[in-house]
């Protein structure tokens, strides 16, 4: 795939200026929805080059490879070593940035670079229509092509087996699914993280399988958020509770409380639910998965 010639652009205005000054929006491309991770183009690191350092261990420092911080600054892009004093821009794993066309959609990207979409919309801070955005997991090269780059200390492939259960007492019905849906509430095409399952306020929401608290508060739209970490790099989340009833560094076993079905956060269904997810451990970060494999009665 040839390199556009925007994004050699907006890699030299990386490295030149600094991210925040060419972004057009940058006070929404800065801010990551409520229950997101922050946006990569806001996690940009400057390291100052010192004696002794080379290009492949800067890289190594970061768990990055070399080619990634070629790519994030032109000044190295014609065989040129890391001047000592130099200042460079770290990306948080190996990436590019590249503009967004107008009425291009994330589905559109994700599969122009051949990558999952759900990890570009959550990497890129859950935003609905960014124009500059960082690509994971693809690399430029200095023969001028962009091509599927290692993502650094990717986890092992998760054991399903490890993770099944039902955070109900009953199998209820789903308002909502996992992955590209239209929201009932405004029409637009959002993607969704987990699955809503109708029931009413004040329903005993259980812990799928055993496992440690990890968070167990209020987060932005997920509302009262209980997040549990399981075994093989995986965790189980339960949103838009009514209330709570563990407390961080619990230890849990299968159909344990955990709280109640409520309202809380901003939910995307119009009927009381629980908002279900599951998600894996990765180099970024907790990556959403289907959660029906999961789901077993």
């Amino acid at each position: 795939m040839t390199l556009p010639f925007r994004q050699l652009f907006l890699c030299s205005l990386v490295s030149a200026l600094g991210l925040v000054s060419i972004l057009p929006y940058s006070n929404s491309a800065n801010a990551a929805v409520g229950g997101c991770p922050t946006p990569a183009l806001s996690r940009f690191q400057r390291h100052k080059v010192v004696r002794g350092e080379t290009l492949e261990s800067i890289a190594q420092r970061y768990n990055l490879i070399p080619t990634t911080i070629i790519g994030m600054n032109p000044a190295l892009q014609n065989g040129a070593i890391a001047a000592i004093g130099s200042v460079l821009q770290i990306p948080p794993y190996n990436g590019i940035v590249v503009e967004v066309p107008r009425r291009e959609t994330w589905r559109q990207v994700a599969a122009q670079y051949k990558v999952r979409a759900d990890s570009l919309f959550e990497v890129n801070g859950c935003q609905q229509d960014p124009r500059i955005v960082f690509v994971p997991g693809v690399n430029w090269s200095p023969n001028g092509v962009v091509t599927k780059s290692p993502l650094p200390t990717d986890a092992a492939t998760p054991n399903r087996a490890s993770l099944s259960g039902y955070p109900l007492a009953q199998v209820v019905t789903v308002g909502l699914a996992y992955g590209w849906q239209i929201n009932p509430a405004t029409g637009e095409v959002f993607f969704h993280s987990g699955v809503d399952l109708l029931a009413a306020v004040g329903t005993n929401v259980l812990a799928i399988a055993p496992g440690t608290v990890a968070f167990a508060s209020d987060q932005g739209s997920y509302g009262k958020l209980v997040i549990i970490n399981h075994s093989g790099g995986l965790q189980s989340r339960y949103a838009q509770l009514d209330s709570i009833k563990v407390t961080v560094g619990q230890q849990v076993k299968k159909g344990d409380l955990l709280g109640t079905v409520g309202t809380s956060g901003k939910p995307t269904s119009t009927q009381p639910h629980l908002h279900f997810e599951v998600r894996s451990s990765s180099s970024l970060g907790w990556v959403a998965q289907d959660p029906k494999g999961y789901l077993k009665k």
